[in-house]
């Protein structure tokens, strides 16, 4: 059996999860979220506070089917219950981030300062000019959204330079350690 499929995925208070024929349907305090699934490969149960996600059949589409089911269920009821978060570090000489609406603004060591538009349903927060934290219910688009604004800028393996995720480790090079040829 699949060793993700197999676990029953728990639904907290205040979560509802409504399995139609093909669509899965979650909502809780911070939103509602839709997914669709193929009801040919699995079934999903509801039973009381427990969501579970079995397959029609053995296989190796079937057990594939059933971890992401079950994966992108367990996503939706956290997003929901409580919004999925992801800090990025702005590191640099000058290099700052600030927010104006639902619009990033970011001086990145261009001539010119970039601007990112939050899509819908994403939130920034700035504890402080060199901190971005991307709040959302969806996962995937936070996620997303945090992979772009990371793009802008890339970290520099010389210098160190740009942004990065708080938990990413860049490993520095050398660089030219030559001096004149002797």
């Amino acid at each position: 059996m699949s060793k993700v499929g197999k676990v029953p995925v728990a639904i907290p208070d205040g979560v509802k999860v409504n399995v139609s024929k093909a669509t899965i349907t979650v909502s809780g305090k911070n939103g509602q979220l839709a997914q669709d699934f193929r009801p040919d490969l699995v079934s999903i149960v509801v039973d009381g506070d427990v969501a579970t996600v079995t397959r029609k059949e053995e296989g190796k589409q079937y057990r594939a089917f059933q971890g992401l089911y079950r994966s992108l269920l367990a996503n939706m009821v956290h997003g929901v219950a409580e919004k999925w978060e992801k800090s990025l570090l702005v590191k640099g000489l000058g290099y700052r981030a600030r927010l104006q609406g639902s619009t990033l603004i970011l001086d990145l060591g261009y001539s010119n300062p970039m601007e990112y538009e939050l899509p819908k349903g994403i939130e920034a927060e700035l504890p402080n000019p060199n901190e971005i934290i991307i709040r959302g219910i969806d996962k995937q688009q936070v996620g997303h959204t945090a992979a772009k604004i990371r793009a802008l800028r890339k970290p520099n393996v010389y210098s160190g330079k740009g942004i990065r995720y708080k938990d990413e480790v860049v490993l520095h090079k050398a660089g030219k350690l030559g001096g004149a040829a002797g």
